[in-house]
């Protein structure tokens, strides 16, 4: 008989010898009793890959409920801020609190916000008209 006939009928396929191997551990580690082991390997390995979804996906969620796109109202230059959080402008180094509708100055109770406007006086003396 010519012994080289079985080695030329093998299949080979990669990776095989390791999903066996997997598999006959599974069996055996069930067989034995300890499929408990292999189920909270299993969930073990199902929640490593939920958390991080879970958690951009609620990270997106709770920024589009919080997070606040407005203009300065001090120089109208655009900000981002956080919701109830104070924030100071990148332009003007204003300080500010965000509110839902957007920002306002943060200022003491009691404080007055006013605009102060320049005024110029013209100093030349006012002669009359027949001198």
């Amino acid at each position: 008989m010519n012994q080289n006939n079985f080695n030329q009928m093998r299949v080979n396929i990669p990776g095989l010898g390791c999903w066996l191997t997997l598999i006959a551990v599974v069996w055996l580690l069930g067989a034995v009793g300890l499929g408990w082991l292999v189920k909270s390997l299993v969930v073990l390995v199902v929640l490593m890959v939920a958390a991080p979804v879970l958690g951009f996906i609620g990270l997106r969620f709770w920024l589009q409920r919080n997070l606040v796109q407005s203009q300065c109202p001090v120089c109208g230059a655009g900000l981002t801020g956080i919701k109830g959080a104070a924030t100071s402008c990148l332009n003007c180094g204003t300080v500010l609190q965000t509110q839902a509708e957007g920002f306002a100055r943060a200022t003491e109770d009691g404080t007055i916000d006013i605009t102060a406007v320049d005024v110029t006086v013209d100093t030349k003396p006012i002669l009359p008209d027949g001198d």
